[in-house]
């Protein structure tokens, strides 16, 4: 660790703590490139494999207290100052902002950001503005959630009301099924990050559809990504394609209407929305970019930089997004279809060779057990495209997925 108040002149960028894959190095790459000097504040830092791979400095701080982090940045950045502070993973998003407010920095409103993180409250708020949502009840106990999920018809979604990347959801055909998820869920108690996680759960309509995300910036639609889905019951993204088919209907104004109704509209926001048989149906909004690797997707595809745009944001040298580009960019993840232990894996020149592929990687080592969470943690690898066309960017991203190895120990976990 960097002892507090060591510096070299540069103005701090606070990154308080971090999605584990995607973003976080870059915006550590985004702040240099602009002459600021990246510090991720964690209660355990080394937990970030990508911190000590890029170089950058790191400190203990309790994320969880805004003042902690005020503390620790201000100790950090010496006369030199704080530029501003940002985080990549949702988990810390009203840390963040009420830290940049305490330090006379630019950030989202924090009671937009609180309403926004508990769907509960997020739903009756995009109801109310008349924003379309699935028909939901929030319940406490399996008992609730079942009579709730009885009333709505099923199939029914069980999910946390203040989960990402998926955790938690699970399409529920009968009471039964309900019932036991929402036990799990409310048994947990914690979410990945081990802090107390809401003690209920939402049921909500299920709106049979393709889904897209509008990937939003202040109040600009930066870019429209499909989605790819795993097989139910989870809710396990697969995929994603940016643009979207043309052909779809247009998700934006609902995106943009429940921006408008949660008091969002600094920086960016994804929304995700179910393109159901009355049309748009906003799922949820959340405070934050894309997961899933879909900004580098929107900057091989449109050439917006909403990494870069963030960090100027945040540190107040905003300048607005210019006109997309027309190209087109895909990803396809490699997603253990079973838990168990990696004994192997291969393929990756192979699938770099496909023309248009720009990037191949595996997130999961041999030795390291994969799968069965039902959620982006499934995720053990993926294949990133660009081309001219949706069509080729699509083909060169399913052609070089099919390339990728994956060994799992059959003696460990089951499907």
């Amino acid at each position: 660790m960097t002892p507090r108040g060591a510096g070299d002149g540069r103005p701090l960028l606070v990154m308080v703590e971090s999605n584990t894959t995607g973003t976080g190095p870059m915006f550590a790459a985004a702040a240099r490139a602009r002459g600021l000097r990246p510090v991720l504040l964690g209660r355990r830092p080394d937990r970030y494999r990508w911190v000590a791979e890029e170089g950058v400095e790191a400190a203990r701080a309790d994320t969880t207290d805004p003042e902690s982090v005020v503390a620790v940045a201000r100790a950090m950045a010496g006369p030199a100052g704080v530029a501003g502070v940002v985080t990549s993973s949702e988990y810390f998003v009203a840390v963040a902002a009420r830290a940049a407010r305490r330090l006379r920095r630019p950030g989202p409103d924090p009671a937009a950001l609180d309403r926004c993180r508990d769907k509960r409250r997020q739903r009756a708020a995009l109801a109310g503005a008349g924003v379309p949502v699935p028909a939901f009840a929030a319940a406490g106990t399996p008992q609730e959630a079942a009579t709730a999920a009885a009333a709505l018809g099923f199939p029914v979604v069980v999910k946390p009301p203040d989960g990402t990347g998926s955790r938690g959801v699970r399409l529920c055909r009968d009471a039964a099924e309900v019932a036991g998820h929402t036990a799990a869920l409310l048994a947990a108690g914690r979410d990945e990050r081990h802090q107390p996680s809401l003690p209920a759960v939402l049921v909500e309509e299920y709106v049979d559809g393709p889904e897209v995300s509008v990937e939003t910036f202040g109040s600009a639609v930066a870019a429209i990504t499909a989605k790819h889905l795993g097989p139910p019951p989870w809710f396990v993204e697969s995929g994603h394609d940016v643009p979207a088919d043309p052909g779809l209907p247009d998700p934006a104004a609902p995106a943009l209407a429940a921006i408008r109704a949660l008091g969002l509209g600094f920086g960016p926001a994804h929304t995700e929305i179910r393109l159901g048989a009355r049309g748009p149906v906003v799922i949820e909004v959340n405070p934050r970019l894309a997961g899933g690797r879909i900004p580098v997707l929107v900057r091989l595809a449109r050439g917006l930089d909403l990494v870069g745009a963030t960090v100027d944001a945040v540190t107040g040298a905003g300048r607005g997004l210019p006109e997309p580009g027309p190209g087109h960019a895909s990803i396809r993840f490699l997603v253990a279809a079973r838990a168990g232990r990696i004994r192997r894996t291969g393929g990756v020149a192979a699938a770099a060779a496909v023309p248009g592929v720009v990037d191949v990687a595996f997130t999961a080592r041999p030795g390291q057990h994969v799968g069965g969470t039902g959620s982006f943690l499934d995720r053990v690898g993926h294949v990133i495209t660009a081309a001219s066309t949706g069509r080729a960017a699509r083909t060169a991203a399913e052609s070089a997925l099919a390339c990728l190895e994956l060994d799992i120990d059959a003696a460990v976990g089951v499907a």
